[in-house]
């Protein structure tokens, strides 16, 4: 065939296009060395393309040819450019690139908002934002999608009201991205209103918006209503099946979690690596290990999916919670790829359930050498080590975070009623019912008491008397959070918290009492699972 500057420039934006990124830069190398005539269309594909992979350096040898052939004045060019820093998470040049524009339109804008977004500088987007002559719902879509991305979901929603205030148009991406952050904050008021938004703008039918709901539902903790709109969905795709499938696994549901992928394989849907994510995950949870390994060997050997660190990380904790202990590390000796820290972190802690201190030595001896970033890992060894006596042990732990400034994650619990979020902190005494909640909560302790209830006070760590141990875990901030659902919600009425960490053992035992002294249904949300709390019993069966 006989190259010339025009079918190199098709085939190049063709590879683009199919997202062959790697072999669209390979066939522009050759473009240049061919001599042909660059223009400002193809660099603008070729840019896009670096911003898709992510690979910044390329990117930025583009950026020169750009000013050595003068293109630095074409405006779509430009905002392609920024946009591939934005991605590639260079927000220096980014802002370099939008400083030296000659003009910016609301494109430019919103790629700007997405990069401050994304290397989290939301105070700088939210100002960018507010001063900007011209918004269109991309604009809103950003900042929305941006602030929630950084944690920052009641900023998002609070946008989103502000956004309907002034009227501005509404998109199948903010109704799809408002859900999402209903999910997340387990806000369940606020999305079943986005719900009703949903109809009234004719978008339930738009299956990104309908996979949404199904998740918010999950998330919610209201697996029915997942599963009555899943079942009502004309349409569905991979994303709607994994969607019910991780709702199941979070809520222990591992036998529906199974039954939903077998009906999916009936569909003739293909699943995908986070569907059998989600199914391990399901299976973990449940305790169904040889469902697991059938699930893990079809993924790899019928579906041809290479196993990601987050399949080996559902095995190990699958075989490890199941008491599989010498199994797992087997697992994790014979895995192709190296163990990352959250796996060896749930392969420990497993160790630690089951007091297999030996294993759980060496575990955690591998798991210090990898030098994991989240305090939670550190925390579990320190616990284990005071749990076996071993002091030393317990203030290297501690030395070793100080010196690789490691800070524990504040605990929080935060529970919604009559629209209005209470949030609490361990200790937290800054409630205008403060007083109540800890007359109401030294009260139902003394009943717990009585029926034999004894604080677990073995996860505290500070040199301090019983008696102070003791008061700092029952002011854990699911305790006061619950406590606070008894006295300002209806007698009977059901009870939903939210944490931002794993639920304690000590925690878990008071909540199952609770529902069974107070007859309420309590649903927790931890960063793991659900747990459903009935007349004092989990759903999780004790085992999270």
């Amino acid at each position: 065939m006989l190259w010339n500057n025009l079918s190199y420039s098709k085939r190049i934006t063709s590879f683009i296009t199919q997202g062959q990124i790697r072999q669209a830069l390979f066939t522009f190398h050759q473009f240049q060395k061919a001599g042909f005539k660059i223009t400002e269309f193809l660099l603008s594909a070729i840019v896009r393309g670096c911003g898709r992979l992510g690979t910044k350096e390329e990117g930025k040898q583009v950026h020169c040819i750009v000013f050595k052939l003068g293109f630095d004045r074409d405006m779509i060019l430009m905002t392609s450019l920024l946009d591939m820093y934005c991605k590639c998470i260079d927000i220096k040049e980014a802002r370099r690139v939008y400083d030296e524009m000659p003009q910016r339109d609301v494109v430019v804008n919103n790629s700007m908002i997405f990069g401050l977004c994304r290397c989290h500088l939301t105070l700088d987007a939210m100002t960018l934002f507010d001063n900007m002559s011209e918004r269109d719902v991309g604009s809103w879509n950003s900042l929305i999608s941006g602030l929630a991305q950084n944690s920052e979901g009641r900023n998002a929603l609070f946008l989103f009201k502000k956004m309907r205030v002034e009227g501005a148009e509404v998109d199948v991406m903010t109704m799809s991205g408002v859900l999402s952050v209903c999910a997340d904050l387990a806000a369940l008021v606020n999305g079943k209103q986005v719900y009703g938004l949903v109809i009234k703008y004719g978008f339930e039918l738009y299956l990104p918006v309908g996979n949404a709901i199904i998740d918010m539902y999950a998330k919610c903790g209201c697996m029915e209503d997942a599963c009555q709109f899943f079942m009502n969905m004309p349409i569905k795709n991979v994303v709607s099946w994994t969607s019910l499938i991780v709702g199941y696994g979070k809520h222990g549901l591992g036998l529906e979690a199974l039954e939903a992928f077998d009906n999916m394989e009936r569909e003739g849907i293909v699943p995908n690596k986070i569907t059998f994510l989600g199914i391990l995950y399901a299976c973990s949870h449940a305790g169904l290990v040889q469902k697991g390994w059938m699930n893990f060997n079809a993924m790899v050997h019928k579906y041809s999916i290479t196993p990601m660190m987050e399949h080996y990380t559902c095995m190990v904790d699958l075989l490890a919670r199941a008491g599989h202990l010498t199994e797992a590390y087997n697992f994790v000796e014979r895995m192709p790829i190296k163990p990352e820290a959250k796996l060896l972190t749930a392969l420990f802690s497993s160790c630690c359930s089951h007091m297999n201190v030996e294993l759980a030595k060496t575990v955690g001896q591998r798991l210090i050498e990898l030098e994991p970033e989240e305090a939670g890992a550190y925390m579990l060894l320190s616990n284990f080590y005071g749990i076996i006596g071993d002091l030393e042990g317990v203030v290297n732990v501690r030395k070793l975070m100080s010196k690789r400034g490691i800070r524990k994650t504040k605990a929080c619990t935060w529970i919604e009623v009559d629209r209005k979020v209470h949030s609490f902190e361990s200790g937290d005494g800054s409630h205008i019912l403060n007083k109540e909640i800890y007359n109401y909560l030294k009260n139902l302790v003394k009943k717990m008491k009585n029926s034999g209830y004894v604080p677990n006070t073995s996860m505290v760590m500070q040199n301090v008397d019983d008696h102070t141990k003791e008061e700092m875990v029952l002011s854990h901030s699911e305790k006061l959070a619950i406590t606070l659902g008894l006295i300002i919600t209806p007698p009977r009425a059901r009870i939903m918290i939210v944490k931002n960490l794993r639920v304690c053992a000590d925690c878990h035992l008071f909540t199952a009492l609770v529902s069974k002294i107070e007859g309420r249904e309590i649903v927790a949300r931890d960063s793991s699972r659900f747990h459903h709390f009935n007349n004092g019993s989990c759903s999780c069966g004790d085992h999270w």
